[in-house]
């Protein structure tokens, strides 16, 4: 299946899905006073090639939000949230998803890929997170998938500060699936890191609480891009 999500994403200048969201797992607010508009508005402007849309009430989101994002901008977008059900899927498409979050650590083997195939069958592109090698093992259809390594456990809601070993110990059995994106999701805060999950072979990484902190997102960008220089990862 053609993908506009991963076509843009691997495309990009800047290889980052940028993420809006409301708060943290412990209820820090994220985004402060600004609106979805002026930070669609900063993303653009700082080359995201796809924008997440954390939509999930553990996050504070909403649909609502998805789909006010969906009118400000022609990026693609994913809808990140526990999704079980078809009737979820359909819906996502009809707010103007492009990709939907599928996560396998909370879903039963058969329903987790039961849910790969509804998404494609609906032409919209699994963003299936993995976070342990026996979780890669039951990803299907990977060459029309994003598998992203999530390096939090979304067991105890992403609380902890996460790990991004995990991401680097699961690289090779993540492209070994046939997934033409590989992507590092969660914990990434600090520009340099990042650059270097690019260097070792990931296509792109899923970035939110990171950049929403940041003193300045394009300030944060223009760090990522020296960092990169700096190792040999070039600008697409």
């Amino acid at each position: 299946m053609t993908s506009r999500f991963v076509d843009a994403l691997l495309a990009g200048r800047v290889p980052i899905i940028m993420e809006l969201k409301r708060q943290d797992a412990d209820g820090r607010s994220l985004m402060g006073e600004r609106t979805i508009q002026q930070l669609v508005g900063e993303y653009t402007a700082a080359g995201a090639p796809c924008l997440s849309v954390v939509t999930g009430r553990w996050f504070g989101g909403d649909d609502a939000m998805l789909e006010e994002a969906a009118g400000l901008t022609d990026l693609p977008l994913l809808k990140k949230d526990f999704i079980t059900r078809e009737k979820q899927i359909v819906a996502a498409k009809e707010m103007g998803a492009s990709a939907i979050l599928l996560t396998a650590r909370i879903l039963p083997k058969l329903a987790f890929q039961h849910l790969i195939e509804l998404a494609l069958h609906h032409e919209l592109t699994p963003f299936v997170e993995i976070a342990d090698p026996d979780e890669l093992d039951t990803v299907v259809h990977a060459e029309d998938c994003i598998v992203a390594v999530n390096n939090k456990d979304i067991r105890t809601q992403e609380r902890e500060r996460g790990d991004i070993d995990v991401s680097r110990s699961l690289l090779e059995a993540t492209i070994a699936t046939g997934t033409p994106c590989p992507v590092s999701a969660s914990a990434i805060t600090d520009p340099e890191v990042a650059a270097g999950l690019l260097a070792v072979g990931f296509k792109g990484l899923l970035i939110g609480t990171g950049l929403l902190l940041a003193d300045s997102i394009q300030g944060w960008v223009d760090r990522f891009e020296q960092a990169r220089a700096a190792l040999g990862v070039g600008s697409r």
